[in-house]
């Protein structure tokens, strides 16, 4: 593998390599078909979900100097000019770090000129909703009265910090989370690329971690090939994840959950101490009892729910499971869910690091059906 991250190595070159968004991708699309490409656009959505990627092959299609339909050719000057990063006309703007008056008005300044080399000057502004008062105010003439020859799209994560008459001059999207089936995709056609030997259960992990975000996810990959490839190891598995990640195996919180369905009050506090006392982390500890009895709680619901609801799973310990979540009622699976959860918020500042697990474990097995 290159030593250029993934999720920068393959990032696409074209709508049609674009994992999700479609609803974006086809109106984006069809505008560009149209030619009914707006001067200003905001992307909203969680981190990691393409809001970048999007704008950045939007401010290629509209420079693009041999496109067919909404595709860029990718050959042309212009193209080959912002593939490499290094289009003048294409300014990207991080309104985290950059997020006062005197940038946007540097920016408001960079807008009146006409393009150097491109036919449309392209401002893209991340984490737009940063921007002090006083420079969204001063955006928002800007969107007023935009140059023929600029194109602004803003990105942001936080949508209702945005002020509203910035939103009323823009044509908004709405981006999602990926789903774990989208992102175990994109990630086997990395792996196949990269001609490395990850399972599918590992990529389901990979996919459970990342969030929904695609970029989490590409990052967590480079860093699973690079692990196996340091070790020699020939093929990577859901564990080598774990180990790598310092997850808590998944047996484990299984075993504490039979426990306490048995109700073994004092079996199920020495059980957790014993692990503790191996090293694991509370609030990771924590963290993995909330995601298996999240996955119980769907499947006592909807004992059909999809696999794909069922992330990092191994088939075994789907089985496990499914037979556990008989021993509760749906009241009662969501009341212990809750108290883990509550758990899992005061670890980090209890003084006793263990005792929110223990006082959890006391209520489920003590206050349960």
């Amino acid at each position: 593998m290159s030593s250029l991250v993934l999720y920068r190595k393959y990032r696409p070159k074209t709508f049609a390599e674009v994992v999700g968004q479609e609803h974006v991708v086809q109106t984006i699309t069809n505008a560009l078909e149209m030619g009914l490409v707006s001067h200003a656009y905001l992307f909203a959505g969680p981190r990691g979900s393409g809001k970048t990627t999007i704008a950045r092959l939007l401010a290629k299609a509209v420079n693009c100097e041999n496109r067919k339909g909404a595709e860029a050719c990718n050959k042309c000057p212009a193209c080959e000019e912002i593939n490499r990063g290094g289009a003048m006309d294409i300014l990207e703007l991080d309104a985290a770090s950059n997020r006062g008056i005197d940038e946007i008005r540097e920016l408001r300044e960079g807008a009146r000129f006409v393009p150097a080399r491109l036919q449309k000057r392209v401002f893209i502004i991340d984490e737009a909703h940063q921007l002090t008062k006083e420079a969204a105010n001063a955006l928002l003439k800007l969107l007023e009265e935009p140059p023929a020859h600029a194109m602004f799209i803003m990105a942001t994560t936080e949508i209702h910090k945005m002020i509203p008459t910035i939103m009323s001059r823009c044509q908004k999207f709405d981006f999602r989370k990926l789903n774990l089936k989208e992102i175990v995709g994109r990630l086997e056609w990395l792996v196949a690329q990269e001609k490395a030997n990850v399972g599918k259960p590992a990529l389901e992990l990979i996919a459970a971690q990342s969030g929904g975000s695609i970029r989490d996810a590409e990052s967590l990959l480079g860093q699973v090939i690079t692990f196996s490839a340091a070790l020699g190891k020939k093929k990577t598995d859901a564990q080598d994840i774990r180990d790598l990640l310092g997850l808590v195996d998944t047996q484990v919180v299984g075993q504490l959950v039979d426990l306490i369905s048995q109700k073994k009050l004092a079996e199920s506090i020495a059980f957790l101490n014993g692990i503790l006392e191996r090293g694991r982390d509370p609030q990771d500890f924590a963290k993995a009892a909330v995601h298996y009895l999240h996955q119980g709680l769907l499947l006592k619901i909807n004992p059909d729910f999809s696999s794909p609801v069922i992330t990092g799973l191994t088939p075994d310990e789907e089985k496990t499971l499914r037979a556990q979540v008989v021993n509760f009622s749906e009241d009662n699976l969501r009341r212990v869910l809750e108290l883990f959860l509550e758990a899992e918020n005061k670890t980090k500042y209890a003084p006793i690091p263990q005792l929110p697990l223990e006082l959890a474990i006391i209520e489920a097995v003590g206050g349960g059906e």
